[in-house]
């Protein structure tokens, strides 16, 4: 199955790519695929997922196909074929 995953801001910088989707399991989760990311990119490491919990670290914002994991099942969410995943930085300001 094909998930595409897109990273932005200092997650694309720091990973060197901007798309890093690729073919997956059935059944896996967005902590999976989180989980493989940063090991796959070691500057991404305990930058995504809260290595203490089971959340996303900080103010990291984590989407699929536009919706927030924390709207859906969080890091439990399953993917499907064609998903959309999006990687970012909160942004806040005035």
């Amino acid at each position: 199955m094909h998930v595409e995953c897109k990273l932005f801001g200092p997650f694309r910088d720091d990973a060197g790519v901007e798309n890093v989707g690729g073919e997956n399991d059935p059944g896996t989760t967005v902590g999976e695929l989180l989980r493989a990311l940063e090991a796959k990119y070691p500057p991404l490491a305990g930058r995504i997922v809260d290595p203490d919990g089971d959340g996303i670290q900080g103010s990291t914002v984590v989407s699929v196909n536009k919706k927030y994991i924390n709207h859906l099942d969080g890091l439990s969410t399953e993917l499907e074929e064609g998903d959309v995943v999006r990687i970012a930085p909160a942004v806040s300001g005035g």
